[in-house]
């Protein structure tokens, strides 16, 4: 078994966890390829001693890994999903972090889980991505041009809101007048939507949310409309740029610009523990406090 590591440091939290997943791979003789940057965090930290081989771009992982872990949060997920792509290496998320939707898989029991990777008895949960591209094109824009939570649009240098004329398949929905506008795949929808009053998708369903942030007009809602869907958004307003984010990347784009979002002909593979799955993490951090069922 090959497995890729990604991961970030958080001193308190993360060192029992980075210790549990190396001793465990090595007595089950699993091959592990780290990330460089990381590597040489846990070299730094005494963390680990042994040689490892590095990775350190999307073109080095393919099908020969069996997965991918990402050792952190939620955040860190999303910046994996930036190595993974589309070469469809399944991603485990160990949650180091709070609150997490992605990064699933707690510290507590951290052998048992890995146990069910060893012995492949867990699930796939394929995730939506969504595309970008802008008119005229955006440096920014070109490179990793995808996101797995949201696009979204919102002022830069102004206290003033912004119009984002928004189409759908051509069609004009809306000129939305509000501080910003959130296009959110069902795994962003637990995230920036959710905090915007958006609904909750669970992963599997086929749509978008398109969410204002702080709508001048209170009759503009968050509305569901299938994957299938092109958007087109055109912002205008009083400053010359507005910032456009794909989950955590920030840049800046130019008034009238064009920006064309819609769903990527590939998934994220997330891989989905017995134990912990989407439901579960439902229950237990979002809707009804902690679950207490076994």
């Amino acid at each position: 078994m090959k497995v890729a590591i990604y991961g970030q440091y958080y001193q308190n939290s993360t060192e029992p966890i980075i210790r549990d997943i190396f001793v465990f791979f090595n007595q089950n003789n699993v091959e592990l390829v780290i990330e460089a940057d990381f590597l040489k965090m846990l070299y730094e930290k005494e963390l680990i001693k042994k040689e490892y081989n590095t990775f350190s771009s999307h073109t080095e992982l393919d099908h020969n890994f069996d997965m991918l872990i990402s050792i952190g949060g939620d955040g860190t997920i999303l910046r994996a999903a930036t190595l993974v792509r589309d070469s469809g290496v399944p991603i485990l998320g160990i949650n180091a972090g709070r609150l997490g939707f992605l990064a699933t898989v707690q510290k507590e029991n951290i052998d048992e889980f890995l146990q069910i990777v060893i012995d492949k008895k867990y699930t796939i949960s394929k995730r939506t991505l969504l595309s970008l591209s802008c008119d005229p094109p955006n440096a920014a824009l070109q490179d990793i041009n995808f996101a797995m939570n949201e696009v979204s649009v919102s002022r830069k240098d102004t206290t003033s809101m912004i119009t984002i004329d928004t189409f759908l398949n051509g069609e004009i929905l809306n000129s939305y007048w509000a501080d910003g506008l959130i296009i959110s795949t069902p795994t962003g929808s637990t995230g920036y939507s959710l905090s915007c009053g958006g609904p909750i998708l669970t992963p599997d369903v086929r749509g978008l949310v398109i969410t204002p942030i702080a709508p001048h007009n209170l009759n503009a809602r968050p509305l569901v409309i299938p994957d299938e869907t092109e958007i087109k958004l055109k912002v205008s307003g009083r400053e010359e740029n507005y910032l456009v984010s794909l989950d955590s990347r920030i840049t800046s784009v130019g008034n009238e610009s064009i920006l064309t979002i819609k769903k990527t002909p590939f998934q994220i593979n997330m891989v989905e523990i017995p134990e912990e799955t989407f439901l579960k993490t439902l229950r237990g951090k979002l809707l009804w406090g902690e679950d207490k069922r076994n």
